[in-house]
C-alpha cells in the first residue's frame, strides 16, 4: 500500500511540474514589476507585473493585499496615460478586474485607445500609470484602493502622494 501511496504522490508530482513548465513557456522571460501603493482609507496595495509571452503580447497581472472576501465582488482597474498625477488621466485601456477573493487580475493587452500596441519595449519607455476602483460606477468608482505608475514614470514609495492623485477621464474604448 505504500508503493501506491509514494506512485501516486510521484505522478502528482510530476503533473504539477509539466503544468508548471507548461505555464513558463508561454513566457520570453522579460518581465517588469512595479508597486501599487494604497490610495485611500482602504487597505489595499500591490504590485502590477507586465510579462511579455512569446507572442510578442504584453501580459498584465496585478495582484493585490489587502482585505478578501468570498462575497463575488470585483474592482475595476484600468491602464492610464501619463502620470498617476497628471491633469488628464486618459484610459489607455480597460484591464480585468481585480476578484475581492483572490485579489488578483490577469489581463493579455491589445490595442490601447489611442490605436498603438504596446510591446514590452515600448513599455520601457510608456508613460503611464493604473489605478485601482472601488467601483465600476457611482459614487464608489471615485475611490481610487491603488495605484502605481507605470513604465518610465517614477515607482517610489517616497515619491508617491495619494493626495495628488486624478481621477480616470471616462473614455472606454471598445475591446
Amino acid at each position: 500500500m505504500k508503493n501506491v501511496n509514494y506512485l501516486i504522490l510521484l505522478v502528482m508530482l510530476g503533473l504539477w511540474a509539466c503544468q508548471q513548465e507548461e505555464d513558463e513557456s508561454l513566457y520570453t522571460g522579460n518581465s517588469a514589476s512595479y508597486d501599487l501603493f494604497q490610495s485611500s482609507d482602504f487597505e489595499y496595495r500591490g504590485v502590477a507585473t507586465f510579462r511579455e509571452l512569446i507572442s510578442g503580447d504584453v501580459e498584465v497581472e496585478i495582484e493585490l493585499q489587502g482585505p478578501s472576501s468570498n462575497d463575488p465582488y470585483f474592482f475595476t482597474s484600468h491602464l492610464h496615460f501619463g502620470s498617476y498625477d497628471a491633469e488628464s488621466a486618459d484610459v489607455a485601456y480597460l484591464l480585468n478586474p481585480v476578484d475581492i477573493k483572490t485579489l488578483n487580475s490577469k489581463t493579455i493587452l491589445g490595442q490601447l485607445s489611442n490605436g498603438d500596441n504596446l510591446d514590452f519595449e515600448a513599455l520601457k519607455t510608456f508613460d503611464g500609470h493604473i489605478k485601482i476602483h472601488l467601483a465600476d460606477e457611482g459614487p464608489d468608482y471615485a475611490v481610487i484602493l491603488a495605484t502605481g505608475n507605470v513604465g518610465s514614470n517614477p515607482n517610489t514609495v517616497e515619491g508617491f502622494d495619494a493626495d495628488r492623485i486624478t481621477l480616470c477621464t471616462p473614455y472606454f474604448p471598445a475591446r
